[in-house]
């Protein structure tokens, strides 16, 4: 058997589980090593790196920039469409809807079917803003992947399709 250092992450994360159901013994939590905890440290860490490109130029919060590029791409959409896109809970959306209505980035219209439901458009000035981020972010994106080979993107694209699909069968829902 390997030692515990090199144990392939999965037979690690099933051997912890394991001493704590069949035990009652605790394995500690190692955040490190905790794969929700560092794909969130990670993308927290991205997240501010490339908002440090657009926020002090364009006076956007991250929030206010990843409801702005899914419109951008998919204008025409709800705010409740925006959460599921972005997976931001619905408390961050409409506050980052409400500040681009302010600032005239967005427009609102309501739906003829359901006038409860509004329909959330970049206005000319979002679009205009969406259009001189986009090259920051292909710029971004292009150095924060250098580190990486072709080969060696690809997979890391195709693993984190899996683990996304993965993730969204796993969901408990609210009860």
């Amino acid at each position: 058997m390997e030692s515990p250092d090199t144990e392939a992450p999965r037979q690690r994360a099933r051997n912890r589980r394991d001493v704590a159901t069949d035990s009652g013994m605790l394995e500690p939590l190692r955040l490190r090593e905790f794969l929700p905890y560092r794909l969130s440290v990670l993308t927290n860490k991205v997240s501010r790196a490339f908002s440090a490109r657009y926020s002090k130029r364009f006076g956007l919060t991250i929030p206010e920039w990843r409801v702005t590029a899914v419109l951008g791409q998919e204008p025409g959409l709800s705010a409740d469409q925006v959460c599921a896109r972005t997976e931001m809970d619905k408390v961050t959306v409409s506050r980052a809807v409400s500040r681009l209505l302010r600032k005239g980035y967005l427009q609102r219209e309501f739906s003829e079917r359901d006038r409860r439901r509004s329909i959330l458009r970049l206005s000319r000035a979002g679009r205009g803003i969406y259009t001189q981020i986009i090259p920051l972010a292909h710029e971004y994106e292009a150095l924060l992947v250098e580190v990486l080979s072709e080969e060696e993107f690809g997979q890391f694209s195709r693993l984190v399709e899996r683990l996304d699909r993965h993730a969204g069968g796993l969901l408990v829902p609210d009860s």
